[in-house]
């Protein structure tokens, strides 16, 4: 298998092309659907990026994204927020806490497999 996606979104529409998306592109992929569950994947898991909504119940993604930048063990873990919230505060926070890039809902799915591809090296 490739390279490790773990997909944090709580919309079941979106989770489902992702993961269809990064599977056909050759990645091994995890799916949680809240920040919890994603805080444990990524101990069990250990995904070399996250695909991580802001917006996901018990655990929002910038509190998930500040815990990853944290935890001295995940510092290689890659991170792409994606938020329908676009306004340059949010973008700007995202960055500012850790996260590698910040793209806005509705995305372009071959610029998304693009940034992917940079952000790991390939």
């Amino acid at each position: 298998m490739g390279k490790k996606i773990l997909i944090a979104d709580d919309e079941p529409n979106i989770v489902v092309s992702l993961e269809f998306l990064m599977r056909q592109k050759g990645y091994d992929v995890r799916v949680a659907n809240n920040g919890e569950d994603a805080l444990a994947a990524i101990g069990d898991f250990g995904p070399d990026l996250i695909l991580l909504d802001v917006m996901m119940p018990r655990l929002s993604g910038y509190d998930l994204c500040q815990r990853v930048r944290e935890n001295p063990a995940w510092q290689g873990i890659r991170i792409i927020m994606l938020s329908a919230k676009g306004r340059d505060i949010e973008v700007s926070k995202g960055l500012a806490i850790g996260a590698d890039a910040y793209v806005t809902k509705p995305f372009s799915t071959k610029d998304l497999i693009a940034m992917v591809q940079e952000l790991l090296g390939e």
